[in-house]
């Protein structure tokens, strides 16, 4: 773990200097120098200290890299299409278990000729168009703003039941982190 680089981050972005950090916690300079260049490692008292001085909760110090929040702009999404009718998938940001896609079905297409299943839990939500969806025994219509969501181990599908371009936001959350063919 590497908190040290991180207090160092957080301190010189809020243009904090090691002094006024020493001066508030009562910590020597040469120790919070060994801190910032991960030459010791402070107690967890010490840590709420510090992360108190930064003004920063301490669970933050102690995230990685890539447990942090992540920025996805809007012309830097992901592009690719999935299924036989090659729908276009926009992939909006994620983290290790969740998963955001914007989905476009033209009129008619749908996930696919069967129900399929994979892994996980969707949330839908109607952006734009008339989508029907089923889900074993079940099955209904939604419009713009209506939302729907299952356990994709069950076999579903989703179709474009009007005359416009559909969208279709979906979160899927999965226990792990590897890629699932989600359409």
């Amino acid at each position: 773990m590497d908190i040290g680089s991180n207090i160092r981050a957080i301190r010189k972005r809020k243009k904090i200097t090691i002094s006024q950090i020493c001066e508030e916690t009562g910590l020597s300079q040469g120790f919070m120098s060994q801190v910032e260049t991960n030459k010791t490692s402070p107690s967890i008292a010490t840590l709420e200290n510090i992360a108190r001085a930064l003004r920063v909760p301490l669970a933050y110090l102690l995230l990685k890299k890539d447990e942090r929040m992540q920025i996805v702009r809007s012309h830097e999404r992901k592009m690719t299409t999935s299924g036989s009718e090659r729908l276009k998938v926009e992939h909006l940001s994620s983290t290790k278990n969740v998963r955001m896609m914007l989905v476009e079905l033209p009129p008619g297409a749908s996930t696919g000729a069967e129900p399929h299943a994979h892994e996980g839990e969707e949330v839908h939500m109607v952006v734009k168009g008339r989508i029907y969806a089923e889900q074993g025994e079940d099955s209904a219509e939604f419009t713009e703003g209506d939302s729907f969501s299952w356990n994709a181990c069950v076999p579903h599908l989703v179709k474009n039941i009007g005359d416009e371009l559909a969208l279709v936001l979906i979160s899927v959350y999965t226990e792990t982190d590897e890629a699932v063919e989600y359409l």
